[in-house]
């Protein structure tokens, strides 16, 4: 009987403990949510400030046109680029060709699709805004060390998969792959020397 009771006891202790650590995780989601919007939110106004001719889309869907296989960036290439719908893609499109950075022509591949170019004013004005971006990348990861950059890089890819989708990685052509010699990885360093300086300076 005692053996009864204290296995009951025991249960009892294990299941207040399980709910209290599914208290937990309940807060910490709704505030990861809540703070995910907050940060995706703060960085999109401050980092326009920082970008001033271009914005933090249109930055991102530059790169997705340049880099488009066989040069077809369709609308709904970059959206999938981008993580995005077709629809806010054309937005950005839109307002790009309106400021000279982009030009659309009918696809070559597909009839019904647009292709869209970028302009030579589109790709000053992006050499011009990576510096900028540079800069803004070193400045709100100023407090992070290099392990936390690319914990926080593994988590969001994680919580990206929540839904069985795989995140498409080809928006980072800079980024230094394991295959690549130190001669290239130099090559992009002197490319964003700001960034270089900036969390040198920030880290010393």
């Amino acid at each position: 009987m005692c053996g009864i009771i204290f296995l009951v006891n025991i249960l009892s202790i294990y299941m207040e403990v399980y709910h209290m650590s599914l208290e937990k995780d309940l807060f910490f989601a709704q505030q990861s949510l809540s703070e995910l919007f907050l940060v995706v939110n703060k960085l999109q106004i401050r980092g326009e400030q920082y970008l001033q001719d271009l914005t933090i889309r249109q930055m991102l869907a530059i790169p997705a046109i340049i880099y488009a296989p066989k040069g077809e960036a369709t609308l709904n290439y970059i959206a999938r680029e981008m993580g995005t719908t077709k629809q806010s893609v054309k937005q950005i499109v839109d307002i790009m060709v309106k400021k000279g950075y982009v030009f659309v022509e009918v696809s070559k591949q597909d009839k019904r699709a647009v292709n869209v170019i970028v302009t030579e004013k589109g790709s000053e004005a992006f050499r011009e805004c990576s510096g900028h971006l540079d800069i803004f990348l070193a400045d709100i990861f100023c407090d992070f060390s290099s392990e936390d950059l690319e914990m926080l890089c593994n988590l969001l890819k994680k919580l990206y998969r929540f839904d069985g989708v795989e995140p498409i990685n080809n928006m980072n052509h800079a980024v230094k792959h394991e295959n690549q010699s130190s001669e290239i990885s130099n090559d992009i360093l002197k490319f964003h020397q700001k960034f270089v300086n900036r969390r040198m300076n920030k880290n010393e």
